[in-house]
């Protein structure tokens, strides 16, 4: 099958183009094309493809999608406000959302949605915690502020802060996948701080490589964090507590960690994700 998308979210397209189909991400000026990627998909002219059918990210793209061609909308966000309007609310074709809460939270009307919980790309059991550090990856940290729980973070250092912009913070920067797994699997515990966010797959890939979590418990990760993996709770005390109390004991931490990774691999492996996705590419195709 040909599939047309754009790249918006890089970590969900790394997992979804490792599937068996053509991968055709437009470049400038209808998109960003592979960015500099080692995808296996292809960056083309719109006007030179034809594709079978389109993921779409956003509404600004479905007028780029040639005619005819059949479509599927991909919600990754959550909604302002659980009473928010989507804006492809009462379609008639369908919506896919990455979590549940999300599904739960957008009003889509009569559209027909469904739920294709994330996959991700295996990493490899890469935890040492050999720093006695916290770690997190949040993407524009300033910009995005009290959604992302910035005011939060100073409550648990020492904390190595990963992403765009977080150097604003005296962070760490952006890092490529393989660097940042690799650094993440240094530090001695994972911490999630979004109050109002789509689950992060960061949060995901932290415990694929068998790090321990600590997260508030906000949107979708109390169904993405088991007990036995870490600590979930909207007490930033208890929270606060959790963390010391790892980083004083690194077989507790390798303990929680192992379960983390293994619950990662049932639940988010990359399989069950490209497995989904093809049913619902299928149907569509095939209308």
């Amino acid at each position: 099958m040909r599939i047309l998308l754009w790249h918006v979210h890089g970590s969900w397209t790394h997992s979804f183009v490792q599937g068996g189909h053509e991968y055709l991400l437009p470049g400038p000026p209808e998109g960003i094309g592979l960015a500099g990627r080692p995808w296996s998909a292809r960056e083309v002219e719109l006007s030179t493809v034809d594709p079978d059918v389109a993921v779409v990210q956003n509404v600004d793209e479905l007028s780029l999608v040639p005619r005819g061609i059949p479509v599927v909308y991909l919600e990754h966000n959550t909604p302002k406000a659980p009473g928010e309007r989507h804006p492809m609310a009462d379609w008639d074709g369908t919506l896919v959302h990455v979590t549940h809460f999300n599904d739960l939270m957008w009003d889509c009307g009569t559209t027909r949605t469904i739920v294709i919980e994330h996959g991700v790309v295996d990493p490899g059991p890469l935890y040492t915690g050999e720093l006695p550090r916290a770690a997190a990856v949040i993407n524009e940290p300033v910009r995005r502020g009290r959604i992302v729980g910035t005011d939060l973070l100073p409550r648990f250092d020492p904390i190595d802060v990963f992403g765009m912009g977080t150097e604003q913070i005296g962070g760490m920067g952006d890092h490529d996948l393989p660097s940042l797994h690799r650094e993440l699997a240094r530090r001695r515990v994972y911490v999630h701080t979004p109050r109002w966010t789509s689950l992060g797959l960061s949060l995901l890939e932290a415990m694929h490589i068998g790090m321990p979590v600590v997260a508030l418990a906000c949107t979708e990760a109390v169904r993405a964090v088991p007990p036995e993996a870490g600590v979930v709770s909207t007490d930033v005390e208890e929270l606060v507590r959790a963390v010391r109390e790892l980083m004083a004991d690194p077989a507790l931490a390798q303990e929680k960690g192992k379960r983390a990774r293994e619950w990662a691999l049932s639940r988010y492996g990359l399989e069950a994700f490209l497995r989904n996705w093809d049913v619902v590419l299928k149907e569509v195709w095939v209308g």
